[in-house]
């Protein structure tokens, strides 16, 4: 850079967000408007540029760039069992009652996505939960499919290597069960490894994956404008199994989108559920 000053112009700025909301579906508003000048300038001075134009250039002849300036956007703090309210209500009554749903079927299947898993704690921290959970885990086919629409933070999640540090929400009993040590880090073992499959999607685009009987979506929505947010929530309750759940962050609701959810509040979690018996919800809903 030679000493030169880094410079980015409201113009480059707004080009830079209506590129990213356009691919990603993604949209960067006025509330965060100093986080997203910041992140850009430091982004373009990483990569040892000088102007917007430069970083422009770059994302759109660069896949690998544009997903290296949406990492350091989207990064955010994520730990394992990041909410142990929601951790809780899963272990405590979500699970139990899916098991008690499933008890009569052969095979006993379960399918959870974690929408937006970030670099995999989310994902790793509901495998956790449901080996420690369900009665003869092994026996069931369970199947959780974790998406994130950067390729770096999946890379990260899929290799399952985390610092001890990273590990300190972990209780001694998990840490020793489901994690092996690798030199100064620890390894996810196999059998929670192998419970979750990494994919890269952004959710702006629609992809039907078949039913599944819990969708995590924590602190993703907030990035998405209203309404992207109520078709979100729509696709999440079509994609629900009757009776299926639906974990959202503590910000975020479902009351933008024209959808009839069951809400339950357990200690400090709100969970929602899509009506088992929903001819009978569609009734119900017809005489409010």
């Amino acid at each position: 850079m030679a000493g030169g000053v880094v410079t980015v112009s409201e113009h480059e700025l707004s080009e830079i967000r209506g590129l990213i909301e356009t691919r990603s579906g993604i949209l960067f508003d006025d509330s965060r408007e100093r986080f997203f000048s910041t992140r850009v300038l430091e982004h373009i001075e990483a990569r040892k540029l000088m102007h917007g134009t430069d970083l422009l250039r770059l994302i759109k002849n660069s896949n690998v760039e544009y997903d290296s300036l949406l990492q350091r956007l989207l990064t955010q703090e994520t730990s394992f069992f990041r909410y142990p309210a929601i951790f809780e209500a899963l272990e405590k009554k979500v699970l139990p009652d899916l098991h008690m749903k499933k008890f009569w079927e052969s095979p006993r299947s379960l399918r959870v996505w974690s929408a937006g898993c970030s670099t995999g704690e989310e994902a790793y921290s509901i495998a956790m939960t449901v080996a420690d959970t369900i009665e003869f885990a092994d026996a069931w086919n369970i199947h959780i499919l974790a998406t994130d629409v950067s390729r770096q933070a999946l890379d990260h999640a899929e290799h399952g290597v985390f610092e001890p540090r990273d590990l300190e929400t972990v209780s001694p009993r998990q840490r020793e069960q489901y994690f092996s040590r690798m030199g100064d880090h620890y390894l996810v073992r196999p059998r929670i490894r192998n419970l979750v499959t990494f994919a890269p999607m952004n959710l702006a685009q629609v992809v039907y994956m078949g039913k599944f009987d819990c969708i995590f979506c924590m602190n993703v929505l907030i990035y998405f404008s209203e309404e992207r947010q109520a078709q979100l929530i729509q696709r999440f309750y079509e994609y629900l199994e009757p009776g299926g759940y639906l974990f959202l962050g503590h910000a975020e609701s479902i009351n933008r989108a024209d959808v009839k959810f069951d809400t339950h509040i357990h200690r400090d979690a709100r969970i929602y559920q899509k009506p088992a018996n929903l001819a009978r919800a569609a009734v119900a809903q017809e005489k409010v």
